[in-house]
């Protein structure tokens, strides 16, 4: 069956045991899309979408006390936004040097992306996804939304050297992931993240090609990269998109763009699958605000600022390190995972025993919170993550701020 909208190809597919038709549930395959006269055209007397002509009802008062509302008020609100944003996706195009627009799609932040990637692919009380804990959390949240079942395989979580060569603490075990796989032909997503949440660990490219070239998955590895641009030149799994179907890279405008306000997610694939989502998706899921906010960032200046933000927060990201090493008397271990991404991670030690304890973590994080104001994440209950706090790079005072009441706490408990 042909995918709707999506020109025949002549193309032979890569890799060759991979047939997106057979992933893609049947009755997605069958939809025809919701469409509009405005998917057409967007000039012009506009009287098809039953809006109304005579514009908003905020009052332009309403500019006195609160100025910053006038920029958003000049953006035609009473109109449906673009359903497509084409000017958006060739300029993450560019970015991430992908051969066009045709290998971007656009949805509510990646958690939009994540339930429609679920939804076109996985059939509720029947098929199964595959994640690979300590990871992201709303993987299962959106696979027990949807009705899915899910298959654990645990990352590294001792640093030993694994089956397939992978090695370090968080690194993906893919000789289990596989076997995993080939016991479970109903697993029809891979999800990893890299660098992974809470581990700032990254995925090697070597085990994601790993998992794409294994004939006996017949479905598609999702790589969830919202901390990429903080790993370092060549980390992205986006170079492998232009040799595999069954590869499907999302991306944010959240972190390292510094918009999480906006809720501009990306997934970045080859155009079957792209045209798949595009197929399935709301008719306008990015509002007007948003994009025009998501093309200012995508300017030259701004990719220029954005990577001195990133420069200063990898910089502070070290630094950070180095102060939380001086606190090990106190009882704080030394930083797990990769550090590959804008957090750190850091187990909270038993004085006396010096191992990770869980229940000091937690009336650390409490105190933090509600007498210190300083706002962290427990992380404590994931596999491998035992007594561990996950901490923001945050500006040079908030990381200095950050220290000084953890020592305070510290020196209680």
């Amino acid at each position: 069956m042909p995918i709707l909208g999506l020109a025949p190809s002549s193309e032979p597919l890569k890799p060759a045991h991979f047939d997106i038709e057979k992933v893609i549930r049947p009755n997605i395959l069958a939809l025809h899309p919701y469409r509009c006269a405005r998917d057409d055209y967007q000039k012009g007397i506009l009287l098809d979408a039953n809006e109304n002509a005579l514009g908003h009802s905020i009052p332009r008062s309403s500019n006195q006390i609160y100025p910053e509302l006038q920029a958003a008020l000049d953006l035609n609100l009473n109109r449906y936004p673009d359903p497509s944003h084409d000017d958006i996706k060739t300029r993450i195009a560019g970015l991430r040097s992908l051969p066009g627009k045709n290998h971007v799609f656009l949805g509510v932040g990646s958690d939009e992306v994540i339930d429609l990637v679920m939804r076109v692919c996985v059939a509720p009380a029947k098929d199964k996804i595959l994640i690979t804990p300590p990871t992201y959390g709303m993987y299962a949240v959106c696979a027990q939304v949807n009705d899915i079942g899910i298959v654990r395989c645990n990352l590294n979580l001792d640093g030993n050297e694994g089956e397939g060569g992978e090695r370090g603490r968080f690194s993906v075990l893919v000789d289990e992931v596989k076997r995993a796989v080939v016991s479970d032909p109903s697993i029809k997503l891979i999800f990893l993240c890299s660098p992974g949440n809470p581990t700032g660990t990254l995925v090697s490219l070597s085990a994601i090609r790993s998992l794409l070239d294994f004939e006996p998955f017949k479905g598609i590895v999702v790589v969830d990269e919202a901390y990429i641009d903080f790993a370092g030149e060549n980390a992205s799994a986006v170079s492998l998109v232009k040799d595999y179907a069954n590869v499907c890279v999302l991306q944010t405008l959240s972190k390292s763009f510094g918009l999480a306000a906006i809720r501009l997610g990306i997934a970045i694939a080859q155009p079957p699958l792209i045209q798949i989502l595009t197929n399935t998706k709301a008719p306008y899921n990015i509002s007007t605000p948003t994009a025009h906010l998501a093309l200012a960032a995508l300017e030259k200046d701004a990719i220029v600022q954005m990577h001195e933000k990133i420069n200063t927060l990898i910089s502070s990201r070290g630094k950070l390190l180095q102060s939380l090493s001086s606190l090990s008397a106190l009882g704080v271990g030394a930083a797990i995972g990769g550090n590959d991404a804008n957090f750190v991670v850091v187990p909270i030690l038993d004085r006396e025993t010096r191992v990770p304890d869980n229940n000091r973590s937690q009336r650390v994080y409490k105190v933090l919170a509600e007498e210190n104001g300083i706002v962290v994440r427990y992380r404590g209950g994931e596999a491998g993550c035992a007594g561990c706090l996950r901490i923001t790079v945050g500006s040079e005072e908030e990381n200095k701020t950050v220290i000084e009441k953890l020592e305070h706490v510290l020196n209680i408990f």
